[in-house]
């Protein structure tokens, strides 16, 4: 359905007329770089480029007074003295002839955005703007912010829509207490803010700015709040919150639609954040989200004020919302002390109201017959193979096993592995022989080995074992999720029961399956549907798109021969980029779930930080008289 990219030049007009350093980086430049990078990559042209209009005062009024709406309009007639008159009265504000002007096309612009993502025009975008908006109250501007671009976008969809469960997702490093302010008692919008805190030291210096503030009245629960409370997060960090926090959370809330606070000043450079996440980390943030809601993302910029840098986190979030692969996440995978503290202080404060967290307390190519599939645009059918000969080589060792039709299965299978791995396609979906499923994947894997895949992750559902033939050497992380007792063998050799509801299933993906796969960083991942698997299409389409990011989109799913064509077809979609179907409703885990899933983290936590969610304890220390 595409992706839109909702702008105007005339947001570029308003800028600073008088020296103020706190202001002087809210400037038109800001725009500029994020737009010229775009086009410099190719991005702009890719999308679907709708040019904002002005939002009305009525619309403006589903968020703001009638009275601040009419002082933001006289701004229009004011001279440069009155303008920092009126500046002085907000806190990091200043007023342009332009501003009302620039403030409502970027209303319309986000309001443009949702239109076009509900109504099916496209299927998500970003609205690249000027002011930003989350800090913007009701009756008053505040950090750069005229009127609430998001707040009011949510407001919008409600309205016009109908829609009942929208969440807003911000992860600007400055907190945006606006858009808290505005849906404080509102539980049909859920609202996540992580920001740059340090114990309140940091601007806006708001004690509701902690975790501990969790909405009020009926929106109790619906506010969450993640402080960081020193500078520095980086990958590890980012992640580990969407995992520990926000997307059980999320899967829990069902949203319709998701709207993403995007301000870049939480990557690297920025000098408002002084944080360390790289924009790489930005592609797999939006990638965690578009399974969300049916992919409905409408992104909104916010802050970001390293130029270089806010371009290059742009560029990620739009190449990830166009369905490219995510690029790999570099560097240790481990969450820093500090921001384990901090999820650990909003998972207890947030406890109450979530089911989930009252659980767990710590060109895809495919060969498989096409013609009923009904494939999505864009999925390449894979004929033939001119690997027989080689393929024969391979199965060697299990002859007997790999009869004719055993035998060209596996030739596919290797033939577009080979396509993955050099880059001809992105990911693959294939069907392993009924009677050789355990074979064919051990030949898989020693085949990605031999091409030069330094890590490989295997995730096998059902009744496959890991090949007996394989060194436990660190280069293949085995996971196999089948009926059976949680064990396990190494760091490296993984077995979980296959939990038997929604909560339990989410669990193990966000606590288990995707901390082992991002603290790897994985080449290849593999996922296998064996026999008996026991999954539903839905939940194997989730596993599979969540798994899409931490080998940079590069992902083989194997499924059995006989497999009904709508499971075929719904990992075709996913695979491809499509978001996946809704999981139902949610049940909570249940207690030999939740058991299993506490004491794997327990024995693997050592070895794989990103399964921490408590901070580890201060160790021993000596007192000297």
């Amino acid at each position: 359905m595409g992706t839109a990219l909702v702008y105007h030049e005339d947001m570029t007009a308003t800028r600073l007329l008088w020296d103020d350093p706190e202001c002087e980086i809210e400037c038109p430049e800001r725009l500029v770089a994020a737009l010229d990078g775009l086009r410099q990559q190719g991005l702009e042209q890719r999308c679907l480029r709708l040019s904002a209009y002005k939002a009305s005062e009525e619309e403006l009024g589903l968020v703001h007074s009638q009275e601040y709406v009419a002082l933001v309009r006289k701004t229009q007639t004011l001279d440069q003295g009155e303008l920092q008159a009126l500046s002085k009265q907000f806190d990091a504000v200043y007023f342009h002839p332009s501003t009302f002007h620039c403030a409502r096309l970027a209303v319309g612009a986000a309001l443009q955005l949702v239109d076009a993502v509900l109504t099916g025009t496209v299927q998500n975008g970003l609205a690249l703007v000027r002011p930003p908006g989350h800090h913007s109250q009701r009756a008053a501007a505040n950090g750069f912010c005229v009127f609430n671009n998001v707040a009011i976008a949510a407001k919008h969809a409600k309205q016009k829509y109908g829609l009942n469960r929208i969440l807003i997702v911000d992860w600007d490093v400055h907190h945006g207490q606006g858009t808290q302010y505005i849906f404080s008692d509102d539980p049909s919008v859920l609202y996540f803010s992580w920001h740059r805190y340090e114990h309140g030291c940091f601007w806006p210096f708001l004690q509701e700015s902690d975790a501990d503030a969790v909405g009020q009245g009926q929106g109790r629960g619906f506010t969450v709040n993640l402080p960081w409370n020193q500078v520095g997060m980086g990958n590890a960090d980012y992640l580990a919150a969407f995992l520990n926090v926000l997307l059980p959370l999320a899967f829990e809330f069902d949203p319709e639609l998701v709207l993403v606070s995007a301000g870049f000043d939480s990557a690297i450079g920025d000098p408002e954040g002084q944080m360390q996440a790289t924009p790489e980390c930005f592609a797999h943030l939006t990638q965690l989200l578009q399974v969300l809601a049916g992919g409905r993302v409408c992104a909104v910029l916010e802050g970001g004020y390293h130029l270089e840098s806010l371009a290059q986190s742009v560029c990620m979030m739009v190449q990830t919302l166009l369905g490219d692969s995510t690029p790999p996440l570099l560097g240790p995978m481990m969450p820093c002390q500090s921001a384990l503290e901090s999820i650990q202080r909003v998972r207890a404060a947030q406890a109450p109201h979530w089911t989930s967290l009252q659980q767990v307390h710590t060109a895809v190519a495919l060969t498989v017959p096409a013609a009923t599939l009904a494939l999505p645009p864009g999925v390449l059918h894979q004929e033939g193979s001119p690997l027989r000969e080689e393929t024969k080589a391979w199965v060697r060792p299990h002859e007997s096993l790999f009869q004719d039709k055993a035998l060209a299965a596996l030739e596919k299978i290797l033939y577009l592995l080979d396509g993955i791995l050099d880059g001809q396609v992105n990911s693959g979906l294939a069907a392993m022989p009924a009677l050789a499923a355990a074979a064919t994947l051990g030949v898989i894997i020693q085949r990605c080995l031999s091409l030069g895949a330094q890590r490989l992750f295997c995730v096998a559902l059902g009744q496959l074992d890991r090949p007996l033939d394989l060194a436990d050497d660190g280069r293949i992380l085995w996971l196999n999720i089948t009926g059976e007792e949680a064990a396990t063998q190494s760091m490296f050799h993984i077995t979980t029961p296959l939990p038997g509801t929604t909560g339990g299933f989410l669990s193990c993906i966000l606590g288990l399956v995707l901390p082992l796969a991002y603290g790897f960083q994985p080449d290849m991942v593999l996922v296998s549907l064996g026999p008996a698997h026991g999954l539903q299409d839905p939940h194997a389409a989730l596993l599979t798109a969540m798994l899409r990011g931490p080998a940079g989109g590069r992902i083989l799913a194997l499924v059995e021969e006989d497999s009904i064509p709508h499971l075929v077809r719904t990992l075709a979609r996913v695979l491809h980029g499509e978001a996946p179907p809704n999981l139902g409703p949610f049940l909570m885990a249940s207690p030999k779930d939740i058991q299993a899933l506490m004491y794997l983290k327990g024995k693997l936590e050592p070895q794989w930080k990103l399964l921490q969610v408590a901070a580890p304890l201060p160790g021993p220390c000596s007192l000297v008289a």
